[in-house]
């Protein structure tokens, strides 16, 4: 059941393939906004996954996010989620970032429940548009 106050937190080391100058979102060796993002989003999703019915999953609708500070390669990041409303089938979590120095990223993510069936067969509709 989703209830309020759910939370997970997971762990990832930062790579050489994670930095901001490999991914294209700037020029330095530095832990990437995207990656971060891509983080914060999957602590999110894995949070709640198992509370779903069967065939049942999670998309990402909104982040409102602030990374303030860089992290080098070789430091371990740390993403801390946590569900703070349950509208429907919209879920809301508070979520931050920490790499072994303190805090470097935080915001909001927005995810709604979905079928996982019916949703992707209308994004391959798309194809025979």
């Amino acid at each position: 059941m989703l209830t309020v106050g759910i939370s997970n937190e997971l762990n990832r080391n930062v790579t050489k393939e994670t930095t901001a100058a490999t991914l294209g979102s700037g020029m330095l060796e530095v832990y990437a906004t995207p990656a971060m993002v891509a983080l914060m989003e999957e602590t999110c999703m894995k949070s709640v996954q198992e509370e779903l019915d069967a065939g049942c999953g999670t998309v990402g609708t909104g982040l409102t996010i602030h990374h303030v500070s860089a992290t080098p390669v070789g430091m371990n990041v740390r993403c801390v989620s946590k569900l703070v409303e349950v509208d429907g089938r919209k879920l809301v979590f508070d979520v931050q970032a920490f790499d072994e120095a303190g805090l470097i990223g935080q915001g909001t993510h927005e995810r709604f429940i979905i079928e996982n069936e019916k949703f992707f067969k209308k994004a391959e509709q798309k194809l025979d548009a």
